[in-house]
């Protein structure tokens, strides 16, 4: 019961992950996102150079187009390990980005609570989730990583 449970759970962290990143790459699309993530974008030294270059739409379709592009590398994975590694480690250096807004985005520490540690509900709860999401795209990439060298 809990070999089962532990591939059922393992099958949900890739594909659960696949489905997240997919599905939020495509609302990338629509102008409520291409908003939603502005203030993140903006605030950001590592990102806020785009909007010199395109539009907040433009760069939210490009980001899209990333987002779901890494979603379907890394649901490659029965097929080639070896770009669902890419996909995964992709996704990692996305997390990555998306953890340091933690930093460069106002509002993130709750000042009615004394700031930090105290998380605001958005847009701090909603990047901490990303921790977690790291973490997987670190275990898919590991594990489709090794897959990937045991096939040769």
């Amino acid at each position: 019961m809990s070999s089962q449970a532990e591939a059922v759970g393992r099958e949900l962290t890739r594909y659960g992950l696949v489905v997240v990143v997919g599905w939020i790459g495509l609302m990338k699309f629509t102008g409520y996102e291409a908003e939603g993530i502005r203030p993140f974008v903006a605030n950001s030294p590592l990102t806020s150079w785009a909007y010199g270059l395109m539009s907040v739409r433009g760069f939210s379709a490009v980001l899209g187009v990333v987002e779901v592009t890494i979603a379907l590398l890394i649901a490659a994975r029965p097929f080639s390990p070896r770009v669902s590694a890419l996909g995964s480690a992709l996704a990692v250096g996305m997390f990555l980005t998306t953890l340091s807004f933690l930093v460069t985005t106002p509002g993130v520490w709750e000042p009615s609570l004394g700031g930090f540690p105290a998380l605001s509900a958005v847009p701090g709860q909603f990047l901490i989730k990303d921790l977690a999401l790291l973490g997987i795209s670190l275990w898919t990439l590991g594990e489709a990583w090794r897959v990937s060298d045991q096939i040769r």
